[in-house]
C-alpha cells in the first residue's frame, strides 16, 4: 500500500532532497518504521523515544491532524497522503 508522505524542508536532508515521498504502512507508526527504513535518522527527528510524534512536529492524513484521529494508530490506507508540518511560534 503506497502512502504518500510530503516532508518539509527541514527534514529533506534526510530524503535526499525530496519533497515527496511514497511509504508503506497500515498505521502512521509504521510508515515511521518504513521512513527509517528509507531514509535513515529521519525517525529519530519525527518521535522521541517512545515513539511518539515530536511535540514541535503536526501530522495530518488527507488534512485531518492525528491528535484528533487515532495518534500513532491512525490507520492508512493505499493512496492517502501524510503531511509533516512543523510547528510555527514566533512573537
Amino acid at each position: 500500500m503506497a502512502v504518500t508522505v510530503l516532508v518539509p524542508t527541514a527534514l529533506q536532508k534526510f530524503t535526499n532532497n525530496q519533497a515527496t515521498l511514497e511509504c508503506n504502512g497500515r498505521n502512521i507508526s509504521e510508515l515511521f518504521d518504513s521512513l527509517e527504513q528509507n531514509c535513515p535518522g529521519i525517525k529519530s527527528r519525527l518521535c522521541d523515544e517512545q515513539g511518539q510524534p515530536r511535540r514541535f512536529l503536526n501530522l495530518y492524513v488527507n488534512s485531518e491532524d492525528i491528535r484528533f484521529l487515532e495518534g500513532t494508530a491512525t490507520a492508512l490506507k493505499d493512496g492517502d497522503e501524510v503531511s509533516i508540518v512543523p510547528a510555527v511560534a514566533g512573537g
